[in-house]
């Protein structure tokens, strides 16, 4: 049988030794910011107030879900013992950072 020498391993082809195939998350963060003129988190702050301000529920849903996961995953033990006065500074602590993202005035209060 004849070989016609289509495929298979031929010296110097592919892609170079420790060349990398994924993108950095560091490069996209960055590239995001070139392209929009903006941080990720303000963009996306900007996304989720827009999709609120169209009233499109399915997507303001996915931001809450994609925002709560978030929290939780990064929220490493829960303090079963706290007082109320902490209690009300957490609170008051997720608020401001709710009202930083989503660009709200200060004098509304988030319940």
């Amino acid at each position: 049988m004849k070989t016609n020498n289509h495929g298979g391993a031929r010296p110097g082809a592919g892609r170079p030794k420790g060349s990398g195939n994924k993108i950095r998350l560091e490069d996209l963060l960055s590239e995001i910011e070139t392209v929009t003129g903006r941080p990720y988190a303000e963009q996306l702050a900007y996304n989720y107030a827009g999709a609120i301000s169209r009233e499109d529920w399915t997507k303001v849903e996915n931001y809450d879900r994609a925002f709560l996961n978030k929290i939780v995953a990064d929220k490493s033990e829960v303090e079963i013992s706290d007082s109320a006065e902490a209690i009300e500074n957490k609170r008051a602590a997720f608020a401001d950072a709710i009202r930083e993202l989503t660009g709200l005035n200060n004098d509304k209060t988030v319940e």
